[in-house]
């Protein structure tokens, strides 16, 4: 049996947004979904505490899986469904899943989250931190579209992202439109300084079709490529109003060399109209 989907659960709308599409995308592609809710005794500043029928907190978990489990067996009553109560650091636990995942899913901001922050800690941690893809989903999502977009660029890295946007509209029957976003160097903007716009603009196909043609070959996905002078954040987002699901990599690291979450998925994450899934290798 493939790995399971594990999605995040904590009692919070956001959520059951993410149960829902992670049921969905279990469904299509035929694995089992694994609910997984944290414990996170931390942040009430209770390190030693017993886990009794009395508990507090182990009873809003207990009751958060049940609803969690109800609504994937209303929705998607084909998918097989685990669920598990886990005590530690949320962000922690769900990146340490991913070794065993599919893929995690989570909701873009669960509880005790702060009014202004459209992407919680927890999910953006996660995010930067977790190998393989990581599917963050804002409440009110619909599969309406059809499309999958995905962020590409000239790096290796991002070949996972492909991999990932391939499957995804293969097992959806949609198509995929490819974002690759260039801008201009800051001397191609002084006028004295003679600059092949035209030039620039071919070589920036070319490489966006030597990143999508061996994908081509291999898939009968229909692919429209989409080859902007634009920045990243602002080429994607754009494209995330028509699009069911957006996939981006990450390429960001920190000053010690660990592992962290770009700038532009990142901003990503943030201001997508779509579900964004962030796939690294």
């Amino acid at each position: 049996m493939s790995d399971p989907i594990i999605v995040g659960v904590d009692g919070s709308a956001t959520g059951l947004a993410a149960v829902e599409w992670a049921a969905d995308d279990a469904a299509r592609r035929g694995c089992p979904l694994r609910l997984v809710c944290v414990v996170d005794r931390w942040a009430y500043g209770i390190v030693k505490f017993p886990t009794t029928a009395g508990d507090p907190l182990t009873m809003h978990a207990e009751r958060a899986l049940a609803e969690a489990e109800e609504v994937v067996r209303t929705r998607r009553p084909g998918v097989t469904v685990s669920a598990e109560i886990i005590e530690g650091l949320p962000a922690k636990i769900l990146r340490d899943k991913a070794k065993e995942a599919t893929e995690i899913v989570v909701g873009s901001r669960g509880l005790g989250g702060f009014t202004g922050i459209l992407v919680g800690s927890v999910s953006t941690h996660v995010a930067g931190q977790a190998h393989g893809p990581v599917v963050v989903v804002h409440p009110g999502w619909k599969d309406v579209h059809g499309e999958v977009v995905v962020g590409i660029d000239g790096s290796p890295e991002c070949e996972a992202a492909l991999a990932y946007a391939f499957e995804q509209a293969r097992t959806r029957g949609s198509s995929i439109r490819a974002v690759y976003a260039w801008q201009l160097p800051i001397h191609a903007l002084a006028p004295e300084i003679g600059y092949d716009l035209d030039g620039v603009r071919e070589a920036q196909q070319r490489v966006a079709d030597e990143k999508l043609d061996p994908w081509r070959r291999v898939s009968d996905v229909v692919v429209r490529e989409d080859v902007v002078c634009a920045h990243p954040v602002d080429a994607l987002v754009e494209a995330s109003g028509s699009a069911d699901l957006l996939v981006v990599g990450s390429h960001g690291r920190g000053a010690l060399g660990s592992v962290v979450l770009g700038s532009v998925s990142r901003a990503v994450l943030h201001h997508s109209r779509c579900p964004v899934a962030v796939v690294r290798p």
